[in-house]
């Protein structure tokens, strides 16, 4: 069967070429003489697989020595949680609200701090990301967090605010590996793998040495702990063995074809594609502020609420996925991570181009 083009949100398109080295090492993966899925964590084998996956993401993202990489479970979600918990000095945060899923870190933090929202987008239906120049932080503040890419309303912090010091933390998940970023401007940063790293159940946490502390309180869960992870290289119990063998197979793809400054400049030219088409259409119109487009999440509505169900299943039925907005807004959405071809997204335009001359 052919594959289709899928712009899924996430669980996300993952590059071909990755794809089918993991179908040639299902059943055996080198000389093992078993699968990565049946493969003691313990062994020397899968140590070789984590220590390498480990050894590329830091050469991708230049992670300075000083920040420690975790290979987690649980998803962004878990680590709402763990933030606040392993942060905490003087018990408040302040939080940037951007989008649902900033929403929703803010809602756990409020369990065990005293969280302060600086700004909020959501008077507009979170379709821009509010003027960081005129933001007031409590100088008390154990960190700032904000969500960097918005992936259901599709917006971007393309600059982060300056937090007079304070610790940023930051939620990178639909949009980590996608351009060059300094590690060094941040504590913390976390990222569900199921957007541009690999597949759902492996959770990556880069996090500044310092932080890894015994400060959490006692009523902590022992897997909420990054100190138990940390000291353990990640394998405190079992890790997602399978999760991490296709982040490190993205990795090496990556870093074979130009890293993160080589994806940048394709991810830059599909988006301007899309983007540009949407600026001119009469039928479809972007959804988000111009300045803070996602590179990633591309959002679009047709205003007429028959119109976009046409367009989503005459699209399905033409080979083109999960281009459904999230069910909170409604709309269009089309995702196109690190993996999505260059050609995937100028089809689309092509498809875009005569729905719009049939249904005008």
């Amino acid at each position: 069967m052919k594959r289709v083009v899928n712009f899924s949100a996430g669980p996300a398109i993952l590059p071909e070429a990755v794809l089918k080295q993991a179908a040639e090492e299902l059943f055996v993966y080198k000389n093992t003489g078993m699968s990565v899925m049946e493969m003691s964590h313990r062994s020397q084998d899968f140590k070789n697989i984590i220590t390498d996956a480990e050894a590329n993401l830091r050469k991708l993202l230049n992670v300075p020595d000083n920040y420690k990489i975790l290979f987690l479970q649980g998803g962004a979600n878990t680590q709402f949680s763990m933030i606040p918990l392993n942060l905490m000095k003087n018990k408040k945060a302040d939080y940037l609200t951007t989008g649902s899923w900033a929403k929703k870190a803010l809602k756990e933090a409020k369990k065990y701090l005293d969280v302060n929202e600086v700004c909020s987008s959501e008077d507009k239906m979170f379709s821009y990301i509010p003027d960081l120049n005129k933001l007031q932080f409590d100088p008390k503040a154990d960190y700032v967090h904000i969500c960097e890419n918005n992936t259901i309303y599709g917006t971007k912090y393309h600059e982060l605010p300056d937090t007079k010091g304070i610790d940023l933390v930051s939620d990178m998940s639909s949009c980590i590996l996608s351009e060059p970023i300094d590690i060094s401007k941040y504590a913390l940063i976390y990222a569900g793998a199921q957007k541009n790293i690999g597949p759902a159940g492996t959770t990556i946490v880069i996090i500044r040495k310092d932080l890894i502390t015994e400060n959490y309180p006692d009523y902590t869960p022992l897997m909420l702990q990054y100190k138990i992870h940390a000291d353990k290289d990640s394998m405190y119990n079992t890790p997602p063995t399978y999760g991490i063998y296709m982040c490190g197979l993205v990795f090496k793809h990556l870093l074979n074809n130009g890293g993160v400054e080589a994806i940048y400049e394709h991810n830059k030219q599909k988006a301007a594609l899309l983007y540009d088409y949407l600026d001119q259409s009469k039928l479809f119109k972007p959804t988000v502020v111009k300045k803070d487009r996602s590179l990633m999440n591309v959002t679009f509505n047709t205003g007429n609420e028959e119109l976009n169900k046409k367009f989503i299943e005459l699209a399905k039925n033409n080979g083109f996925v999960n281009l459904k907005g999230h069910r909170s807004v409604g709309g269009m959405r089309a995702s196109i991570y690190n993996a999505m071809p260059l050609d995937g997204v100028k089809a689309l335009v092509e498809f875009m181009r005569k729905f719009e001359e049939e249904n005008l």
